[in-house]
């Protein structure tokens, strides 16, 4: 009989546990495997158990390290997501098992006589207990927990560490209860904790490792919401900025057309005067004016051109070349405040990296891109004094965040002495269908 319990316990059981837990980690992952494949693994992980079983830190990690192998290879995922959802997927049935088994043994002197005979039967109803818990908890994760970037899951992987730490003591604790008994002159006494203290040593181990999820849940709708503010206001301040520039090439052309009667007047009488050159210079002043007034790049559309006007014109007052070759047809489906906030960030930086360059060396920035199908290409290019090592601040996040807006990406590069940022965005179907 004990030899088939072992079979059943350790066999047939250890496939059907892997099998689940190979089945939850490819449903968090949104990938589709091959049945056989979770059975050969299933297969592999209860071989492995049988050299280093999974109650010990070794055993825990091979196990992990196999099933992050499955997810990796199989479900064809990033390292980090299937070890971190790997070990979660472990620990859980590990509680699940100890919870229902102090449950059990609490419960112990009131089952009848026949309940204890029939060991598979015995073995049968905890087992499916237990994986039914399991179930239950791998549901609510992949219900709640699982709705995470690429992105999210680098600063995710950090709640490994609790992870482990609650196996650890959950271990050491099952260790101490159930292998060490405290013998006395009289023999054995009892153990170092009853079965109720078990009971919630285990539970509170699932409710942490739930509070954990959570609480991580929590910082990454928090860090969403900063920059979803951050966007917020970079827009409103971007948006006093247009106005107060359209405000002054208003004045400015209120003015110019105000005097145009009298600039007239006074080129016809200077020419009515024979005086030719005098009337030649006053023309090439009224046309300075009148270029002043003018954006120093055209590119169809009168939002893009204030802000190109103020970005470049800072430029060009310390010192650096700058080309603008960017059209983008009006209204082209992107919303104005948008593309603004990409080439704001791209040319504060641009900016930023030129003022911090020597005396002496070339100093440019370009500017360029145009709209084909249903795509743009955003890209500036400047000069850069460095060998790639640079921080990602707010800006190039915001660039990043529009650019994942619309349905597209940004990349950067930085070469000899060169930092070039691209950024594409895919134009919606229907105008005004991103908000």
């Amino acid at each position: 009989m004990d030899a088939y319990l072992d079979l059943f316990n350790i066999y047939i059981m250890g496939v059907v546990e892997t099998v689940i837990q190979l089945y939850f980690l490819a449903k968090i992952l949104k990938k589709k495997v091959w049945p056989p494949v979770y059975f050969l693994f299933a297969v592999c992980a209860v071989i492995l158990n049988e050299f280093m079983p999974v109650n010990t830190i070794i055993g825990f990690v091979a196990l992990v390290l196999m099933i992050t192998a499955f997810g990796k290879f199989a479900c064809h995922s990033d390292f980090k997501s299937s070890f971190l959802y790997a070990a979660l997927s472990i620990e859980f049935m590990l509680l699940c098992y100890g919870l229902l088994n102090s449950l059990i043994s609490l419960f112990h002197p009131w089952l009848p006589e026949v309940f204890y005979t029939n060991g598979i039967a015995v073995m049968l109803i905890s087992e499916i207990a237990s994986l039914a818990l399991s179930g239950l908890c791998y549901y609510v994760v992949y219900r709640y927990f699982s709705c995470y970037t690429k992105d999210q899951m680098q600063q995710m992987f950090l709640v490994i560490i609790p992870v482990l730490m609650i196996f650890i003591m959950s271990e050491y604790i099952s260790v101490v209860e159930f292998q060490y008994e405290i013998y006395m002159d009289d023999g054995p006494s009892g153990y170092l904790l009853n079965r109720g203290q078990m009971i919630v040593m285990y539970f509170l181990g699932l409710a942490s490792l739930f509070c954990i999820l959570f609480s991580y849940k929590k910082i990454q709708q928090n860090f969403f919401l900063r920059t979803k503010l951050s966007l917020l206001e970079q827009e409103e301040h971007s948006l006093n900025l247009y106005v107060e520039e359209a405000k002054a090439r208003y004045d400015e052309t209120r003015a110019f057309r105000h005097d145009i009667k009298n600039h007239i007047t006074v080129v016809k009488e200077l020419l009515q005067g024979g005086k030719l050159e005098e009337a030649a210079g006053y023309i090439e002043d009224m046309d300075d004016m009148a270029e002043r007034m003018s954006f120093p790049c055209s590119t169809n559309n009168p939002v893009v051109d204030i802000l190109l006007g103020n970005k470049l014109g800072i430029a060009k007052s310390m010192g650096v070349h700058v080309d603008c070759s960017l059209l983008l047809p009006y209204p082209c489906g992107l919303r104005d405040i948008d593309i603004c906030i990409v080439l704001s960030n791209a040319l504060d930086n641009a900016i930023h990296a030129c003022k911090n360059m020597d005396a002496g060396m070339e100093k440019y920035i370009r500017v360029s891109g145009r709209i084909q199908g249903d795509f743009l290409m955003v890209e500036v290019r400047n000069s850069f004094r460095g060998k790639g090592a640079f921080k990602k601040g707010t800006g190039l996040s915001n660039i990043k965040a529009v650019a994942e807006k619309y349905g597209g990406a940004m990349s950067i590069e930085t070469g000899e002495g060169e930092f070039v940022l691209q950024a594409l965005l895919i134009i919606p179907q229907q105008h005004g269908g991103v908000k």
